[in-house]
């Protein structure tokens, strides 16, 4: 399933309109997916805004039982024109909610760097050159991107290069340098843009991003968070 397919059917997944094989589509193409999961999650996020106290009020029962008793008479003009603007507020609100509650594209790109980086855990393809060499590694690159990727051997302080391979995040290929500290992968990803640093946690995956020498760098692994900024600093040397 394409991300153009899940968008068209995210709403109605969201409610519950789908068959058991469409929700089951969606559901394998959504655990790939860091922007259609954003997407999903922005339907989440309103639905509870929504549902926040001071937003929905129920009528009481005596409100409830004196307009039944009511007789039936026309409603003036005057008060349609009324409900029309109020329901205009309540839908204007509710874009606004989901305006103001849209991931920042850095957070947007955050969750597609730790997609990347399960994908190739899950599919057994973490790299695409196997080599502890970074004289090895580097070279294997050249003529597959139009950037030529900061390539370290880290195995002294702790972090031996095992491999890269060539991904793709951002909308562009980037390289992706595969490290080890004992039994866990460390994925950095690495491709020509300035932006500021940041440091987050995502599905239970410590992420590092910074910039230098004009790349972008993502560094994302499930070792902790100690360790993860160690490998930083003995790339940043």
């Amino acid at each position: 399933m394409s991300c153009q397919q899940a968008e068209t059917l995210i709403d109605a997944y969201f409610d519950g309109e789908l068959g058991v094989t469409e929700s089951l589509e969606i559901e394998s193409h959504l655990d790939r997916c860091a922007h259609c999961s954003a997407l999903l999650e922005r339907n989440r996020v309103l639905r509870r805004s929504l549902q926040q106290p001071g937003i929905y009020y129920e009528a009481p029962p005596a409100l409830k039982r004196a307009i039944r008793a009511q007789p039936r008479v026309s409603i003036p003009w005057r008060v349609l024109a009324i409900a029309a603007s109020l329901a205009a507020v309540v839908l204007l609100g509710a874009w606004m909610v989901r305006i103001f509650q849209r991931p920042s594209r850095l957070e947007a790109l955050s969750r597609e760097v730790v997609a990347g980086h399960i994908r190739s855990l899950q599919a057994n393809h973490l790299f695409d050159v196997a080599s502890t060499d970074q004289h090895t590694v580097k070279p294997w690159f050249s003529g597959k991107l139009d950037f030529a990727p900061v390539v370290k051997d880290l195995g002294a302080a702790g972090f031996p290069l095992v491999g890269g391979r060539l991904d793709y995040l951002a909308d562009r290929p980037v390289a992706a340098l595969l490290y080890k500290r004992r039994q866990h992968v460390i994925s950095l990803f690495e491709w020509p843009a300035q932006s500021t640093d940041s440091q987050t946690v995502i599905r239970g995956y410590n992420v590092l991003h910074w910039s230098a020498g004009g790349l972008t760098f993502w560094a994302v692994s499930d070792v902790n968070a100690d360790d993860l900024k160690e490998f930083v600093r003995e790339l940043r040397k």
